[in-house]
């Protein structure tokens, strides 16, 4: 099955399913209530929100220069870069290390950038046991599915839902009760921290002025997962790039505000490298992956290239109404919501992925929302526009407008067949799209042109 037949099929399962709504819409009520409260923190948001856009934008188009100002930096103190231009390079340079440390297992904190080159089945392939810190990474991992949301991994699912998920997995003993939960999780995630030879993280940013990677965090696992192994890896996208660690007073509050609706989240590290001599914890070992995978592509777009300035707080997808009806699982990708629909194209391949960037009403929310402003519905626009310029529309489609445009410029055509025919035309051509789930539409017995005409006379 292809992926607009798939999407098209579970989008339509997924926006009448009950369930799911009322959990989403219980989950994003939540969400919807703290942000407003994190708000109060801005005497001035949109200010804010402008300067986060300038610099962002700023260092995207420098990006060359900001790139190479964190490797000297970061190299300088003993930890290692690594380019990686595509997931295969990745995961080998990862396949790479692990072989040199024997590693047997790894602990690994919330990063989208390691669910984007499917690190964990890699792993797990190479009989690497790899286990997420992250509660809600862990709730997914433990019930086989991808991440739902870019933030909150585990959103679809309700507490009863992950009762009976610990229950199946865990064998633990029926239970309601929240915090039983998390201790359950937590007891068994506490083992496995002094036990991995290997800590795999993301960045949430990247500073270039003094070589470091900000982490930003709530329960305090991407710390452990970095201090316990003797081997830390970050992979990070090359668009996390900050010039300097004087931007995130910044950049930190717009994140978690955005994000959780927190003034600034619990835990937030900056790891410029392996442990150094004078210091008694961390890693003995630090790489970076700065991994591409279709980056430098959307760089090279112009008109695009704000997608880059993407911080990953989620905001887009909790205030869209087609990602709040149809879910994040539906998308089939890494990034779902808007800012997913505008990268996935070009990070996956525009044929396979176009389809994401039509599963939008335009109506500008996600712009509305962004703390960095990007255009998201204007670059859903230029995407579909690149579809058709590169001539993947499907034939159907390209011989409907065909005739559309035939017809609309000429009067002639356009009052060629009479009402009934159209009618017909309308109800057969649509009878699997509009009309399955509205009215059928209708064409009036008279025209315009006829009832124009008619007017004039009398």
């Amino acid at each position: 099955m292809s992926k607009l037949k798939q999407f098209l099929q579970d989008a339509e399962t997924k926006a009448f399913d009950q369930g799911h709504r009322a959990t989403i819409k219980f989950n994003i009520g939540k969400y919807d209530a703290a942000v407003q409260r994190g708000l109060t923190q801005y005497t001035d948001h949109e200010l804010a929100r402008e300067r986060g856009s300038y610099i962002k934008t700023n260092t995207i188009n420098n990006l060359d220069k900001y790139l190479m100002e964190f490797e000297a930096n970061f190299t300088s103190r003993g930890g290692k870069v690594i380019w990686a231009r595509d997931a295969q390079e990745a995961l080998k340079e990862v396949g790479e290390i692990m072989k040199r440390k024997r590693a047997r297992s790894v602990v690994k904190s919330k990063s989208m950038s390691t669910e984007e080159i499917h690190l964990n089945e890699y792993l797990e392939k190479n009989g690497i046991d790899v286990v997420e810190t992250d509660l809600g990474e862990y709730i997914v991992q433990l019930a086989d599915q991808r991440p739902y949301h870019i933030v909150t991994p585990a959103m679809h699912m309700s507490k009863k839902d992950i009762a009976d998920l610990f229950v199946e997995k865990l064998h633990i003993a029926p239970t309601d009760d929240a915090q039983e939960l998390v201790l359950t999780a937590r007891k068994l995630l506490r083992e496995k921290y002094t036990s991995a030879e290997i800590g795999i993280t993301g960045g949430n940013f990247l500073l270039a002025d003094i070589g470091g990677i900000a982490v930003t965090e709530n329960e305090g696992n991407a710390r452990l997962s970095t201090t316990f192994p003797k081997t830390h890896i970050a992979i990070v996208g090359i668009e996390k790039m900050l010039p300097s660690v004087m931007d995130l007073d910044l950049f930190w509050p717009l994140l978690s505000t955005s994000g959780t609706g927190q003034q600034v989240t619990v835990y937030n590290t900056i790891l410029s490298g392996p442990r150094q001599p004078q210091e008694k914890d961390g890693p003995e070992e630090m790489y970076v992956i700065l991994l591409d995978n279709g980056r430098t592509d959307l760089l090279a777009l112009p008109e695009k290239r704000e997608a880059l300035n993407c911080i990953r707080c989620g905001a887009c997808l909790n205030v869209c109404p087609v990602y709040k009806n149809i879910g994040g699982h539906t998308y089939e990708s890494t990034y779902m919501g808007p800012i997913g629909s505008v990268i996935t194209p070009h990070y996956d391949g525009m044929a396979e992925n176009k389809h994401l960037s039509f599963a939008s009403s335009l109506c500008g929310a996600c712009t509305s929302v962004c703390p960095v402003k990007i255009n998201i519905h204007n670059l859903l626009l230029l995407n579909r526009k690149q579809s058709v310029d590169e001539g993947l529309a499907d034939n159907q489609e390209k011989t409907a407008f065909k005739f559309w445009l035939k017809a609309m410029k000429s009067r002639t055509l356009l009052n060629l067949a009479p009402a009934g025919v159209k009618n017909f035309v309308l109800k057969y051509v649509l009878k699997d799209t509009w009309s399955k789930r509205r009215e059928p539409l209708h064409v009036p017995k008279k025209s315009f042109n006829q009832l124009w005409k008619e007017k004039n006379k009398s």
